[in-house]
């Protein structure tokens, strides 16, 4: 890996509790270790709806790049600024991090999503590499978005090595990390588990609940409605995500898209049964032997796949093993940032 330096513009919090951020974060040390130089430029919040301020900001900042620098943009800032990359493409080279087209976020209005491709194909077309984070979003963008196989590259997120768990035979836990907002799906787990009254568990649902505080306030006023105060706790963020994960039985997530979906990786890497969706990347990470993966906005289907777990212990164990076996056969983050690097390599040439 021969090294250089790539300019890395990042818009918003890079701490703020995500996998989008937590990628990018790992990318950065990642790519240090191989031999790259990452500045880290801060780009205003705002995206994917910017103002003209923030992309007036946004221009400025980007200004100040040596002519002929390598660019790399994360994508929920590139896809939504494509005048500025046409611009920009004739000073700079730049390369697009991709973690799920814009678009493809739940909750939009069909004007939004069809603004938001729009811009984002447009914006792509301006990119010497565009770096996706799964398979899938590669599909997505050759088929939808026109970027051509030699400037795509996939570098999936790594994933740490964790001890194999011990069996559990105590109450099970059921653990879901995620962000509150609609993609994740809350609303459909808490009715599922509405459906399961009758059984011995209890769910701890963890991930930030700042991001959009009506949707947090509607699933707290769901799960008093629906009379599970006593046996679902919403944690919040924890510093110490891996702890939810050593100490539950079972992960359960319905999201409605993932670009990827770190967090079942992660889940597999600790030894987790794992209940979510055919949605996204979900499938390319959870292999069936792992978990079992329903229909989206599916509460009757994911109670079932939860029933069926928590009334089959030994189906739970041999599931258990399966999803440590899985984990240990994912890449790790300098895999990932090889493959970065190669494909930085290939726009500074």
């Amino acid at each position: 890996m021969v090294g250089g330096r790539v300019y890395f513009a990042i818009p918003g919090d890079i701490e703020a509790p995500t996998g989008g951020y937590g990628y990018d974060r790992h990318l950065i040390t990642g790519l240090n270790a191989v031999g790259w130089t990452v500045d880290t430029i801060a780009l205003p919040d705002g995206f994917p709806f910017p103002d003209a301020e923030v992309l007036t900001t946004t221009e400025a900042i980007l200004n100040d790049v040596p002519a002929g620098a390598l660019v790399m943009i994360d994508g929920l800032a590139f896809g939504a600024m494509p005048e500025l990359a046409a611009n920009w493409s004739l000073k700079l080279r730049l390369v697009a991090l991709v973690h799920h087209p814009l678009a493809d976020e739940t909750g939009l209005s069909p004007l939004d999503v069809e603004r938001l491709a729009r811009s984002e194909r447009r914006a792509l077309g301006f990119a010497r590499q565009v770096i996706c984070t799964s398979r899938t979003t590669a599909h997505r963008l050759a088929d939808g978005f026109g970027v051509e196989p030699d400037r795509l590259t996939v570098a999936l997120p790594g994933t740490d090595r964790h001890p194999r768990p011990a069996p559990r035979d105590d109450e099970p836990i059921i653990v879901s990390l995620g962000a509150l907002i609609p993609r994740k799906g809350h609303d459909v787990l808490l009715t599922a588990l509405a459906k399961l009254g009758g059984r011995n568990w209890s769910c701890r649902i963890v991930g930030s609940a700042d991001r959009d505080p009506e949707w947090t306030a509607s699933l707290t006023e769901r799960t008093k409605a629906l009379g599970l105060s006593d046996r679902v706790r919403f944690v919040g963020t924890t510093s110490d995500p891996a702890s939810e994960l050593r100490a539950a039985s079972i992960f359960a997530l319905p999201s409605r898209h993932e670009g990827y979906g770190m967090v079942f990786a992660e889940a597999l890497s600790h030894g987790l049964p794992i209940i979510a969706c055919k949605a996204g990347a979900v499938p390319e990470v959870v292999p069936p032997e792992a978990g079992i993966l329903v229909p989206p906005d599916d509460p009757e289907a994911l109670a079932n796949a939860l029933g069926d777990l928590l009334d089959d212990n030994e189906r739970r164990r041999s599931m258990a093993n399966a999803a440590w076996q899985a984990g240990q056969r994912l890449p790790g983050w300098n895999d990932t940032a090889i493959a970065v690097a190669t494909a930085l390599e290939k726009a500074a040439s």
